[in-house]
Formats: C-alpha cells, sequence, structure tokens
C-alpha cells in the first residue's frame, strides 16, 4: 500500500519503471505507462550495484555495532546520521568545521 502511494505522488504516469520482482511491486503497471520487472542474479547485482551493497552492509553494522537496538521511533535519525556521514567521508579533517557551518548556516541566513 505505501509503495503504490509513493507511485503515485511522485512518478509521472508516462514514467517506464524498472524494479526487481518484489511482490510489493505487483500492482504498478496500472500506474505507469511501463512496468518492467527484472530479477536479478547474484553475479550481475555485485557487477551493477556493488557500493549499494557496501553502503546497505555498512549500515547493519553501524545500527548494530552502536546503537544495538533500534527503534522505529528513532530510525529516521540513523539513517539521515549515516548518511550525512557517508555522504561526507572524504572530508577528513574538514568534517568537524563542516557540520559547524551545516548548523548555523540557516540560522546566520535568517538574519542576513
Amino acid at each position: 500500500d505505501s509503495v503504490e502511494r509513493f507511485v503515485q505522488k511522485t512518478i509521472d504516469r508516462e514514467s517506464v519503471l524498472f524494479t526487481d520482482k518484489n511482490p510489493a511491486y505487483i500492482n504498478l503497471e496500472k500506474m505507469v505507462e511501463s512496468h518492467i520487472q527484472i530479477k536479478s542474479s547474484k553475479d550481475s547485482t555485485k557487477a551493477n550495484l556493488p557500493w549499494v551493497h557496501v553502503a546497505i552492509s555498512n549500515l547493519k553494522k553501524n545500527l548494530l555495532g552502536i546503537y544495538h537496538m533500534v527503534s522505529e521511533k528513532h530510525l529516521q535519525n540513523y539513517l539521515n546520521e549515516f548518511v550525512y556521514k557517508l555522504n561526507r567521508r572524504y572530508f577528513g579533517e574538514q568534517l568537524f568545521n563542516r557540520l559547524i557551518i551545516a548548523s548555523v548556516y540557516p540560522y546566520v541566513q535568517h538574519y542576513e
């Protein structure tokens, strides 16, 4: 149900939609011009999406190792933190300064 609502809200009806063969995507062909379902093999998945698997693996290790128990109430905050760190993994020593700038910027912009 939530997948269908998401598609209705965010994807144009004239779109061609590619998905895997997950049962959650069964009724999507009614909502777009064309819905193509492809079953990936382990080899094609590793070849085509290696960084996706690395990121998912790192997220799992992060959630299980640092937080131990993740409640649904705070899950989005944990995911936001992970994505923030992932997107800034090459900032190195600038990471702290960039965090300060990002946290202060909305307030400075407001007073200009």
